[in-house]
């Protein structure tokens, strides 16, 4: 799943290529995807991109103050870009193109999603708050305002595993199940581990890897094009997807735990004092 600095990365490089330039068509390729109908997604014709934003994990194409572009890219979306957009024909369903944009110098982009669980969404809407995704987000790990006392106070009177509070983008935005994992194993810190518990040290621990990891990750995404972000996103772990690899720190062999549709990866003499997690959806620490 791209998660924010992936997120971040794509919306760089649609400042950079995309802004100043005016959207020309617009091809719907999943209905489903299209979660507005006022405005119609044929208002952007000829609305000239004049931002390009993330709130979160969405990307916002800003057409002046009153038209906007958003979309999330859920588990599976990405993003493909085109120096010359291709002029095929596409028939909704029947390829994973859920929206095709065309610019007026012929470039353009695919929003696609792979799989068979459809969950990438596409708004036009007059104000990006009307979005519901957005409305909801938490503060963004990455803002100058969001301190650790701030981020203290998030986790105060929250009985909640803190792995799940790392990915409850209305806790704090941006932050998917691969950076959760690496945050956690940046700090030391389990992925059970409950919010409200923690002593001041760990808090400090926790807020720091978490801006530490964001940054550098945001930083080796930035100035990549589309075709490269997930790459680097996978060179750069150094837990998430990893099981069975040696931890990069202290060598011991990195575990996951599997739930219905997504794991976690952790290291047990890193992160949980050597215990090993049950690998189960309500697991504890074995005795």
């Amino acid at each position: 799943m791209p998660e924010m600095p992936e997120v971040q990365g794509l919306t760089a490089f649609l400042a950079e290529r995309a802004v100043g330039r005016t959207i020309v068509r617009t091809s719907v390729g999943a209905i489903a995807a299209l979660k507005t109908y006022d405005p119609p997604n044929t208002a952007l014709h000829g609305a000239r991109i004049t931002a390009s934003t993330r709130r979160g994990k969405f990307i916002v194409l800003s057409c002046g103050d009153e038209l906007h572009l958003v979309f999330h890219l859920a588990k599976a979306g990405w993003l493909r870009w085109y120096e010359t957009l291709p002029t095929t024909l596409i028939k909704p369903g029947k390829s994973p193109i859920a929206l095709r944009v065309g610019l007026d110098d012929e470039s353009g982009f695919d929003l696609t999603e792979a799989g068979s669980k459809k969950s990438l969404a596409v708004y036009v809407v007059r104000d990006p708050q009307e979005v519901p995704g957005i409305a909801r987000l938490g503060p963004d790990p990455l803002d100058d305002d969001f301190t650790r006392d701030a981020f203290a106070g998030l986790l105060t009177g929250r009985r909640t595993q803190i792995k799940g509070l790392l990915r409850d983008q209305a806790i704090v935005a941006g932050i998917g199940n691969a950076y959760s994992d690496e945050i956690l194993h940046a700090a030391r810190m389990s992925p059970y581990a409950i919010a409200d518990k923690l002593d001041g040290d760990e808090v400090d621990r926790l807020y720091a890897a978490m801006r530490t990891t964001l940054t550098e990750a945001v930083a080796e995404a930035s100035g990549r094009p589309p075709a490269d972000l997930k790459d680097a996103k996978r060179r750069g772990m150094q837990v998430h997807a990893r099981r069975g690899e040696a931890c990069p720190v202290c060598g011991d062999v990195v575990r996951s735990v599997f739930f219905a549709d997504r794991s976690l990866e952790y290291c047990a003499t890193c992160q949980t004092g050597g215990k090993v997690l049950a690998d189960r959806r309500l697991s504890r620490l074995l005795k």
